[in-house]
């Protein structure tokens, strides 16, 4: 029988590319991967049955990933029946996040870490004592069964949200799965652990700082976009309406550094297919999925480098025509975004935090081409 193995071993050898595309990684990636987890999925023979390699039970889950094929697809190019595929893959999910998240997908833990993030915005997206920044997407589902609505979203479909936060460099730090499809951009943040540390100020964030060449004193933030609540360690631009000058620059420098994280969902998605349709699984093994997924992408940003990540496959800003170009996975869909909520509920003490880091984009901070942006 000519199994994904094979398949596999005859790519390797004679089509690289391919094997790439067929795992969405290289050879030697996809070693370092399976010697990580291959303590945690390799089982033991049986005087009925060898039992199946760890070799395949990787294969088969990182090819569910990349494509989203179903079970029933995926027996007939691995001979392995849908029922083994049913516990083979969600076992396997659990091994890489496992396996990867103390190394690929781990919160700061101190205040020194959280400061390394707010260096790489600062050198990659000149936007100062930013922690990383956030959004919320909706990963479709089938309806479970005896679920009613309690999975049912603003568009009509089922689904659970993925919340995340990403670095400077489209890398997940946080990401928080399984809140049913109902809620908002701005709801799904309650119901995540890291905003209740940081309501409680046990996240380790560092203490407020002066920004450069102003008396101002403000807070390391988060930022993210019209959904959420203006908070003090939370950034979200101003209303379009009635919009100054001023305004205008700190929303486009804002933006600027909250692509990260749009396009870290967007390379998520293009590079693991899955999510391009509802996942067809057992509710309960779909939290282990995304988590996967998300731990693969940390391992292969970081491994793969430049391959991984291209130039043109993420959205890049054009200052001679003051356009953005907009990446590759932009061609292939995304994850559906939330229903949008306004919250308007910001303290006076919390804008006078978003005034001052306006007035320095305007002053000290400002960049030579923030003027053509926004015009």
């Amino acid at each position: 029988m000519y199994s994904h193995i094979r398949l596999l071993d005859e790519l390797r050898n004679t089509e690289p590319s391919d094997f790439k595309n067929y795992l969405r990684m290289d050879s030697d990636t996809y070693k370092s991967l399976l010697e990580l987890v291959r303590d945690k999925i390799t089982k033991q023979d049986t005087f009925m049955r060898n039992a199946i390699t760890a070799e395949e039970r990787l294969t088969v889950t990182l090819r569910y990933l990349a494509t989203g094929n179903s079970y029933e697809d995926l027996k007939f190019s691995t001979g392995i029946s849908p029922q083994s595929l049913s516990k083979i893959i969600p076992e396997t999910c659990q091994a890489i996040y496992e396996s990867l998240k103390q190394d690929y997908l781990k919160v700061p833990s101190t205040e020194e870490e959280w400061k390394k993030i707010a260096r790489q915005f600062k050198d990659v997206w000149q936007f100062e004592n930013c922690l990383g920044a956030i959004d919320g997407k909706h990963v479709l589902i089938k309806k479970p069964a005896q679920s009613g609505s309690y999975y049912y979203n603003y568009k009509g479909t089922f689904s659970v949200v993925l919340f995340a936060i990403v670095n400077a460099n489209y890398e997940f730090i946080y990401v928080h799965t399984g809140t049913n499809g109902r809620v908002s951009d701005g709801g799904i943040l309650c119901e995540t652990r890291i905003y209740k540390r940081l309501v409680t100020k046990t996240l380790e964030i560092p203490n407020p700082v002066q920004l450069p060449g102003m008396d101002d004193v403000v807070p390391y933030v988060f930022i993210g976009d019209e959904a959420f609540p203006l908070i003090p360690n939370l950034m979200k631009p101003y209303s379009q309406k009635h919009i100054t000058h001023d305004e205008k620059i700190f929303n486009y420098r804002l933006s600027r550094a909250r692509r990260v994280v749009e396009n870290g969902f967007g390379i998520l998605a293009s590079r693991f297919r899955i999510f391009l349709q509802p996942i067809a699984i057992d509710v309960k093994n779909i939290d282990i999925v995304v988590l996967a997924c998300c731990a693969l992408h940390n391992f292969l940003r970081k491994l793969s480098k430049g391959k991984y990540i291209t130039e043109v496959s993420i959205d890049r800003e054009d200052m001679n025509n003051s356009t953005i170009i907009p990446g590759e996975w932009r061609q292939t869909g995304n994850l559906r975004g939330l229903e949008k909520t306004k919250i308007t509920n910001a303290t006076v003490s919390t804008k006078n935090v978003r005034d001052s880091y306006k007035r320095f984009y305007n002053s000290t901070g400002q960049v030579a081409f923030q003027e053509q942006m926004i015009s």
